[in-house]
């Protein structure tokens, strides 16, 4: 691989020490009041544009910073409509949902549908779901960000990997225990302007490469592509059967589930309105296309200046075009700073998960389901940073295991819960004041368990030499991706299990179970 190409790693890792020993300062630097509500939500102060760029910043992962380019310069047209259009459905869906969101959550997902719904059930089934996206998301950016780092601090072996990957996680779990929501905004926010001004110098340095002539641009592409001229035309990989059925299926669980994933959505609460969270979500996902735009025009160069033979041989997905570009730029010194900001945009979105999981873990199942609402502020918060603690340790561990494991799955089953079973309840308690308890937990458990079923039996994970365990064959689904039957299911079974059973109406109009007496109380 390129990072490979460096004879001296010194300069490379005082740059990552810098970078570390930074962020952990500006997450000490953020630290507030001792309360609830400042370790979540960050009082509720955060202006949009801070927001904004939390969000950005929060959504950003490395897989969109590396792997979104790469698939232009694999895919060309194909690639580039994945990429846009996935990111301008997204953020249509999360508008529509962050006014009334707003309204109606406290702190997590949990929160809002009990708010009219009965508060134990609820709580638990999306605290669990919650927790286990959150975990699972937070397995794949610490082996991503081990998998990045390792190789240019010139670490070899998987025991140094390994240490690395503890040594990041420790990090970014002492920022959040002792900084909460702020902490995790300070990194997200330095994140995202840092990654925008990456980004765009990057497509610049390119664009200068071609004469400032995009069709210049588009025809070197092209040319040193393996399709040639189809490398411009749509369909160039789109295949029959359920490879076309898999390439839809992945789409719109990205899609829906990016609206439904735990962390984004808790951002929407660290504003002090409903009209401010809007005009973050806004402003956020106006960064997010810019950033796009970039990406196309980097993979396009990638393309263009390196060909994807040469792209293929060092990653056949493509995930390092990105960082063979930089290299064939500006050399050592541009590499350098591209995988800074691979490894800055990993830890911000670590930062992120380690809360959403420790907020599910410590008020969902803790504190509205085992202390029955009944713990003091002190005993819950003081539950949430062990939970930080325990989460971050056990992320960590696992991760571990993870190492030499094929994480596209785990990253398509994070996206696949949350499109499944977050979505529905979130959409169908919003907008559908006949939707009950029953409905959300056979909506929340039910999509839960239907994903992790179909993929567990799909070719993602067993029959296939890029499945999790390869040497296996179980695969009687036939799609590696489940989505087109899972989220179906998913807002089958909460309408289902709201329109089935004696429902009774409580004095406020929602309706609620006449079998779940805790349903007929009131909730704050």
């Amino acid at each position: 691989m390129t990072q490979a190409s460096y004879n001296d790693t010194f300069p490379v890792f005082t740059v990552f020490a810098a970078f570390g020993a930074s962020t952990l300062f500006l997450c000490l630097a953020a630290v507030g009041r001792d309360t609830l509500s400042n370790f979540y939500l960050g009082h509720r102060r955060l202006s949009w544009v801070g927001n904004g760029l939390a969000v950005f910043g929060i959504y950003m992962s490395a897989a969109g910073m590396l792997s979104n380019p790469g698939l232009v310069s694999l895919r060309g047209y194909d690639g580039i409509l994945y990429v846009l259009a996935s990111s301008a459905a997204w953020i249509v869906l999360l508008v529509v949902i962050s006014d009334a969101y707003h309204g109606s959550a406290r702190f997590t997902v949990g929160d809002s549908l009990a708010r009219r719904l009965s508060p134990r059930p609820t709580h638990m089934a999306a605290g669990v779901v919650a927790l286990l996206i959150s975990l699972v998301y937070l397995i794949v950016q610490l082996v991503g960000a081990g998998t990045l780092a390792a190789p240019i601090l010139g670490l070899d072996g998987a025991a140094a990997q390994r240490a690395l990957v503890a040594c990041l996680g420790m990090l970014m779990v002492l920022s959040v225990v002792g900084g909460g929501m702020r902490a995790a905004t300070a990194v997200q926010c330095v994140k995202a302007v840092l990654l925008l001004a990456g980004g765009a110098v990057l497509a610049l340095a390119v664009l200068s490469r071609f004469g400032w002539n995009p069709a210049t641009l588009l025809s070197a592409a092209a040319d040193h592509s393996a399709l040639g001229d189809d490398f411009l035309r749509p369909g160039a990989h789109a295949d029959e059967g359920a490879s076309a059925l898999d390439a839809l299926g992945l789409e719109l669980t990205r899609v829906l589930g990016s609206a439904g994933l735990p962390h984004v959505l808790m951002r929407i609460g660290t504003v002090a309105t409903a009209r401010e969270a809007r005009r973050s979500i806004q402003f956020g996902s106006l960064l997010i296309i810019c950033f796009f735009m970039a990406a196309v025009v980097i993979g396009l160069g990638a393309a263009g200046l390196l060909g994807t033979h040469a792209i293929v041989s060092d990653s056949p997905s493509g995930k390092t075009a990105v960082l063979l570009l930089a290299d064939s730029l500006g050399g050592s010194i541009t590499l350098t700073a591209v995988a800074c900001l691979a490894f800055i945009t990993i830890m911000a979105v670590v930062t992120g998960l380690i809360l959403t999981a420790a907020a599910s873990l410590a008020h969902d199942i803790y504190g509205a389901t085992i202390r029955r609402g009944k713990a003091s502020e002190q005993e819950e918060l003081a539950v949430a940073r062990g939970a930080v603690l325990l989460i971050g340790a056990g992320a960590i561990t696992l991760s571990m295991f993870a190492q030499d494991l094929n994480l596209s799955f785990l990253l398509e089953l994070a996206f696949a819960i949350a499109a499944s079973a977050i979505l529905p309840a979130i959409l169908y308690n919003l907008w559908w004041r006949g939707f009950t308890t029953r409905g959300a937990t056979w909506s929340l458990y039910g999509g839960l368990l239907t994903v992790l079923l179909l993929m567990t039996l799909s070719p993602a994970v067993s029959g296939h030499p890029a499945a999790l365990l390869p040497d296996a064959d179980f695969a009687i689904f036939p799609l590696r991706n489940p989505g087109l039957v899972c989220i179906p299911v998913g807002f089958l079974l909460g309408w289902l299990g709201s329109v089935l059973g004696t429902r009774r109406r409580s004095a406020d109009g929602a309706v609620r179970h006449s079998e779940d007496p805790a349903a007929l109380a009131p909730t704050d």
